[in-house]
């Protein structure tokens, strides 16, 4: 086995404390990464306060892993030692189903691997996430990491990134498309600078007065706040896509609103309670209501390679992984602009 120390949390909402567990044993396709900074979010706090009923403890959280290749099994053929190197949301999955043959890996017909909080697909070992000092991983799900972008700071877009470039990509942004993003915060951020470099007009809708000129800053055409019903109705008809980045309940009637007829908005946040809207907007304007998961392998470089070709990472504050309670307790009450980064290097 190999033998590993990180921060886990031991009962749903307990304080993270250093915890000492074990790894499987590297196999020949297999590659261990020193871990150098892993990001926090939303869902590992999510999933530490069992906020969906599923969660399973102990739990070393963190998804958003990147670092250095330290060894590598003797068939693999995809990375060399000292690699930059990244593990996001999943760790292996069936590879045989359609969705993982179409690069959808994270919708497997039986079920992804998490890359922390459950089992391998042998249904023995646990899966241990990037709170720690290493990981141990298939090659097929580890990432190449563009040398130019800071590392810090471009951990967050393992889920992030992905999570917002995915549908962008699929909805065809680009170059005279209209695209709203709703929500300033660790998605939105992000999103607005993907979009941007995509060469589409953005729009944010935010709730936040303050966060106007960040969205300006950031890459957005326009910022208005969504509770400015004049603001709003100038948007109305305009927009081909609208990414929906918020995790709160929240009516997007008004957001429907501002699409053009035939036009898309696409839901990322989730929130337990049930989605209420008008279908009126939907039937009489050809207009979809959609919901995207991360993305697939393939995807996930591909985003990657296209943030280093533009110097895109997330805007972050970096603290010692020490620091990680005040990180989830800032989290809880959305006190961060616009992601936090743990060194791990500090453990």
């Amino acid at each position: 086995m190999t033998r590993s120390s990180g921060y886990a949390a031991q009962a749903a909402r307990s304080p993270l404390s250093p915890f000492a567990f074990d790894r499987r044993e590297p196999q020949p396709h297999d590659v261990v990464i020193d871990i150098a900074y892993c990001g926090v979010c939303h869902s590992d706090v999510h999933y530490v306060d069992n906020d969906m009923g599923f969660s399973t403890f102990p739990v070393v959280p963190g998804h958003e892993i990147v670092g250095r290749v330290t060894s590598i099994g003797p068939a693999v053929t995809k990375f060399k030692m000292g690699d930059l190197a990244a593990i996001g949301c999943y760790v292996d999955s069936c590879r045989v189903c359609d969705s993982c043959r179409t690069d959808r890996q994270q919708m497997c017909l039986e079920g992804m691997v998490g890359s922390f909080g459950g089992f391998e697909r042998d249904r023995k070992q646990r899966t241990w996430g990037g709170f720690s000092n290493n990981y141990v991983a298939n090659e097929d799900y580890v990432f190449h990491m563009p040398t130019n972008l800071n590392l810090a700071a471009a951990a967050p877009l393992l889920c992030a990134g992905i999570t917002t470039y995915s549908p962008l990509r699929k909805w065809q942004t680009g170059k005279g498309s209209k695209v709203g993003i709703v929500g300033l915060g660790g998605l939105g951020h992000l999103a607005v600078k993907l979009a941007a470099a995509m060469g589409a007009e953005v729009v944010v809708f935010t709730n936040s007065p303050g966060k106007l000129g960040d969205a300006k800053k950031l890459g957005a055409a326009d910022a208005l706040v969504a509770t400015d019903a004049d603001r709003m109705k100038s948007q109305q008809g305009r927009l081909d896509f609208i990414l929906d980045t918020v995790s709160a309940a929240h009516n997007i009637d008004a957001y429907i609103a501002c699409l053009k007829p035939g036009g898309t908005l696409c839901l990322l946040g989730i929130d337990p309670k049930p989605l209420s809207f008008s279908p009126l907007q939907l039937v009489f304007g050809q207009k979809a209501v959609v919901g995207s998961l991360i993305g697939g392998l393939e995807e996930t470089q591909a985003m990657l390679d296209f943030c280093g070709a533009h110097g895109i990472t997330a805007d972050i504050e970096l603290h010692p992984a020490g620091q990680i309670n005040e990180a989830f307790a800032r989290l809880r009450r959305n006190d961060v602009k616009y992601r936090f980064v743990l060194d791990m290097s500090t453990l």
